[in-house]
């Protein structure tokens, strides 16, 4: 609209300049007479020049205006439109035409310019408005707070804004021309090289990675980078980087995960679990070591039932009611409860929540779950512990405590120490009370220590005090104390313990008094050793001789002339006992210990002497064999004494056997009537017999029986002579199991017709029972036998009594079989009770002496022991007791 009045506005000023300047012309042609074709050209100028203001309409008007000036000023006939001369007219024609088509293309002309000139404007408004733009965006470009590169196909840098140089502590012109992998690492290079291509290859869309930049100063710069690839004016392709600093946020996201590895590490290792549970979206959540401490699949969905399934039956109504409480008044919770595992091991689990609102106020618990397993055994373990301690301070007497120099009191002290005071550790005891119990004269050394452990400040203490008990009893106590020293370099505390050493105080004092008896007695057997008749000795590792003692002269023994001589050599046996000597040198080559060989060798004097030695090996630290010690006992008396006394014991069989001879004499109505009996039956059972055969009709069943009786009297004349023949043997002692009872009725069998001849009664009294004894059957008949005949000798007198003759057999109190033959004899004198065993004593007349003697020895070679208890009534009793048979014993 307001063109259209601009324009009109244009046409208006021009028709009407025109119009005035056209009258001017025309004022003045007319004063000066101008030719026809003079004014015409004169309105031509004024159109054209007045056609320069761009009205076509108003250049065309003033045009007409002028052809009818012309026609009507200046064409004859003069003030007349009309035009009668056609030259006239033509020029008219050509006037209006030249002046239509001058104005037409001076408007053109002026229109085209106008446009150009508009056109140049627009283009240098455009230009500056580009060169406005061109500057913001490069001012953008380069120092918007992004980092951005233009590479080509290649990766040459092209170009680089100075804020993503200068953050990579570039300056631009030291990265344009360069290869863009300069600023990233090695490793990232092939990466960089396969975005960048993959960009190239998607002309237009964006392309998005984080990667790694090195700065100048080889220092990292995580960026995110996005690239776009287009086509530059020579449709050659580039690529435009704009990249994001994101190393903070890396930064960030690495210590998160560093947070989050740390925190998983940390739950694994303190086996605690983390999780949450949103009671309004029922969506429970636990951490992966919450998973491990139930023992679930991490896949598994969290439930509350879960935890339920894995409780200990015990514990599941305690559990089930703490999460129905917490849920019912959505409050925190802790509590501690047993898990039941699938291999049949208990957890120790204690949990903890805390109730908070979430952002669109629902209830969510979050919470942690600790395996306190270890924490419960360790507990039990140190409960336990600390029993055993408290037994063993018990046991040992020993006591600890903790001192505090500055208030002068105990901070801490076990029971043992109450005891040791004589205090009953249930009862507050104070410490008035304790140091009552110290002895006065102990009590400033325990002061005394206590400041000098507080003025060295450190180090331990050793003291011992005594502690007078309410008995009286005297307790040694021996402590040993530690002063700890705070940061300030001052004692803050004794540490120590009270250990009872009562008993070792005695045992020392009862060691002292034996180390002295030890070294008494000690110099006792070296003087022992020095005057003994025993000899040390030491052979090598070849047996030869190193060494003598000087004891070697007792026995006669020259010690110079045996050294570096073997044992074998020395002895004057081995060629008559070469078996002993062959088992001895095995011994000594198997380098085993030897005790009592036993040779013969010679003394100095030349005469023979007997030798009873013992060795052990020795050998040194690494295990060699370095030779034999031991000692030898000159038993050249031993020797001799055992032959005198095998003399004297078979002198002592020969007395015996006399004896068991004369005894047999004496005896020997009593054997012929027990042989007598039987032959006299043997008789009339075959004066039977033949009778019985000489019938008309044999009764061979009669005749049988008789032979059947002829044959038991045989056997039983034939037992009596096997008695008396094995008294009346001369043999060695045969010793076996014997029953007591036994040789008791062989005894009496024999004796059994000199007890009728002296009109003796005899009654036995055997165990039913006893145990089996060790002995020779014929010795002791003869015990019994001497005993028997003894006891009927001594009633030989007696006429107002009964003479009657008791055997018993019985268990004494130490339990051993025991025999006693008592009679009602005269009895034997006090005066004789003590001789009466004794050789060559008698109180017969025509007696020798030696029958109680020898029955003495032959109870005694069997280990017994013959004695006589004195009864007071007549008579006598003689008895002797018998071990039983070691098999019996085992």
């Amino acid at each position: 609209m307001s063109n259209q009045v601009t324009k009109f506005g244009r046409s208006a000023t021009q028709l009407v300049f025109g119009s005035i300047t056209l009258a001017l012309v025309t004022l003045m042609s007319l004063c000066l007479h101008a030719h026809f074709a003079a004014t015409a050209f004169a309105y031509l100028v004024v159109i054209l020049l007045f056609s320069q203001m761009d009205s076509f309409i108003a250049s065309a008007t003033l045009s007409m205006v002028s052809v009818a000036a012309l026609a009507y000023f200046f064409a004859p006939p003069t003030f007349s439109l009309w035009i009668d001369d056609p030259q006239d007219l033509q020029v008219v024609v050509a006037f209006f035409t030249a002046s239509i088509v001058g104005t037409y293309l001076i408007g053109k002309i002026r229109q085209e310019r106008e446009d150009a000139l508009e056109t140049a404007a627009r283009l240098q408004r455009i230009a500056a408005d580009l060169r406005d733009r061109e500057k913001q965006w490069r001012e953008i470009f380069e120092h918007n707070p992004v980092m951005y590169f233009m590479v080509d196909e290649a990766g040459t840098v092209l170009n680089v804004n100075t804020f993503g140089a200068t953050q990579l502590g570039y300056t631009p012109t030291e990265l344009i021309g360069q290869s863009v992998l300069k600023v990233f690492q090695d490793e990232d290079r092939a990466f960089v090289r396969k975005r960048v291509a993959v960009s190239l290859e998607m002309v237009g869309q964006s392309h998005t990675w984080d990667v790694r930049k090195i700065r100048k100063d080889g220092s990292v710069l995580w960026v995110r980078e996005n690239a776009k690839a287009m086509l530059w004016a020579d449709d050659k392709p580039i690529v435009l980087i704009a990249c994001e600093d994101i190393t903070e946020q890396k930064r960030t996201e690495l210590a998160l995960q560093r947070s989050e590895a740390h925190l998983a590490q940390a739950q694994e290792l303190s086996h605690t679990g983390s999780f949450g549970w949103d009671v309004a979206s029922d969506e429970p959540f636990w951490s992966k070591e919450t998973f491990r401490i139930f023992q679930y699949d991490p896949a598994t969905k969290p439930r509350p039932q879960l935890v339920i399934d894995r409780t200990h039956p015990e514990d599941r109504a305690s559990v089930q009611q703490i999460i129905d409480r917490a849920m019912q008044h959505q409050e925190d919770f802790e509590h501690e409860y047993r898990l039941l595992m699938p291999d049949g091991s208990i957890k120790h689990l204690h949990a903890r929540a805390r109730a908070t609102r979430t952002a669109s106020g629902d209830i969510e618990f979050v919470g942690a779950a600790t395996d306190i397993t270890a924490a419960k055994q360790a507990e039990q373990q140190l409960r336990r512990s600390e029993a055993y301690l408290a037994e063993a301070q018990h046991l040992t007497h020993t006591g600890s405590w903790s001192w505090d120099p500055h208030r002068r009191n105990f901070v801490y002290r076990s029971a043992e120490v109450d005891r040791l005071f004589g205090f009953d550790p249930e009862e507050a005891v104070s410490i008035d009370a304790i140091r009552s119990r110290i002895h006065p004269d102990d009590l400033p050394r325990l002061q005394e220590v206590q400041r000098q452990a507080i003025e060295d400040k450190g180090g331990n203490f050793e003291y011992d005090f005594r502690v007078l008990l309410p008995d009286g009893a005297i307790r040694r106590i021996h402590s040993v104390a530690h002063a700890v020293v705070s940061s300030d370099g001052s004692a803050t505390e004794l540490i120590g313990t009270h250990m009872d050493v009562t008993e070792q105080h005695a045992a020392r004092e009862r060691l002292e008094n034996t180390l002295a008896a030890l070294r008494e007695s000690e110099q006792r057997f070296r003087d022992y050793a020095e005057t003994a008749s025993d000899w040390l000795w030491e052979t090598g590792p070849d047996h030869l001789v190193t060494h003598l003692s000087e004891h070697t002269s007792a026995a006669g023994i020259l010690a110079t002339g045996l050294i570096g001589q073997p044992r074998w050599e020395i002895a004057c046996d081995v060629e008559v006992e070469p078996e002993k000597w062959q088992q001895h040198r095995a011994t000594l080559d198997a380098r085993l210990p030897f005790r009592d060989l036993i040779y013969r060798t010679v003394n100095r004097m030349g005469s023979p002497i007997y030798v009873r030695t013992s060795g052990k090996p020795f050998f040194d630290a690494g295990g060699n064999f370095l030779g034999y010690r031991g000692v030898s006992t000159d038993i050249t008396a031993t020797i001799r004494a055992d032959q005198a006394e095998q003399e004297l014991r078979k002198a002592q069989a020969e007395l015996a056997h006399v004896t068991r001879v004369t005894t047999l004499g004496e005896l020997t109505t009593s054997i012929a009537h027990e042989i007598n009996q039987p032959l006299a039956a043997i008789i009339s059972n075959a004066d039977a017999c033949l009778g019985w055969m000489g019938r008309e009709a044999p009764d061979l069943s009669a005749a049988r029986c008789s032979v059947e009786w002829i044959i038991e009297d045989a056997i039983r004349a034939s037992e009596v002579i096997r008695r008396v023949r094995a008294l009346a043997k001369k043999g060695e002692i045969e010793m076996g199991p014997l029953d007591i009872n036994d040789v008791v009725k062989e005894v009496i069998a024999l004796v059994t017709r000199e007890l009728v001849s002296q009109q003796v009664t005899l009654r036995t009294e055997l165990a039913p029972v006893l145990p089996t004894i060790l002995g020779d059957r014929v010795q002791l008949q003869q015990v019994i036998i001497n005993l028997v005949m003894n006891g009927i000798e001594a009633m030989q007198t007696v006429e107002d009594r009964t003479r009657e003759l008791v055997i018993r057999s019985s268990m004494d109190d130490t339990g051993r079989v025991q025999l006693a033959v008592t009679d009602c004899g005269v009895g034997i004198a006090e005066d004789d009770t003590d001789r009466v065993l004794d050789p060559f004593f008698t109180t017969k007349s025509s007696g020798l002496g030696m029958g109680l003697s020898i029955c003495r020895s032959i109870v005694e070679a069997h280990g017994g022991r013959l004695s006589i208890v004195r009864k007071p009534e007549p008579g006598a009793t003689f008895q002797f007791a018998l071990p039983l048979h070691k098999e019996v014993v085992s």
